[in-house]
């Protein structure tokens, strides 16, 4: 498990506080995805419609992917951590092959979050 006190590229670029923010993002995807699918679902909506779940569900996912992994997509991207008190404030990451490594750890959670989303459109849409 990547420590919640220091940066370590391509594993951990965010502290508790910006941890804590992760997790509340993937439960207000969740519940957003849940409350639109009931919404769809009891107004009787065609079932094309559904597939908008896939954009709460994403939120969700990258929230909760971020949260569990210490790591911030786009703190990964932009090449900056943070492990301090306050929410947004960030260092720079300076070696080159650090942020090398940040940006494909980002890719991926990114791109975990687009299978999730799909993933959950997909049986909205089924169902």
């Amino acid at each position: 498990m990547p420590s919640k006190t220091e940066y370590i590229p391509g594993v951990c670029n965010i502290g508790p506080s910006e941890i804590k923010m992760r997790y509340q993002t993937g439960w207000i995807g969740l519940g957003s995805t849940i409350t639109l699918f009931i919404v769809l679902f009891l107004l009787g909506v065609s079932s094309i419609w559904r597939i908008l779940l896939f954009f709460p569900a994403m939120i969700s996912a990258i929230g909760f992917l971020q949260a569990r992994m210490h790591f911030c997509a786009a703190f990964g991207i932009l090449g900056v951590f943070n492990f301090g008190h306050k929410v947004g404030n960030t260092d720079n990451v300076e070696q080159a092959k650090h942020r090398r490594k940040d940006q494909q750890k980002a890719i991926m959670i990114i791109i975990y979050s687009i299978l999730i989303g799909i993933a959950v459109a997909t049986i909205g849409y089924i169902v």
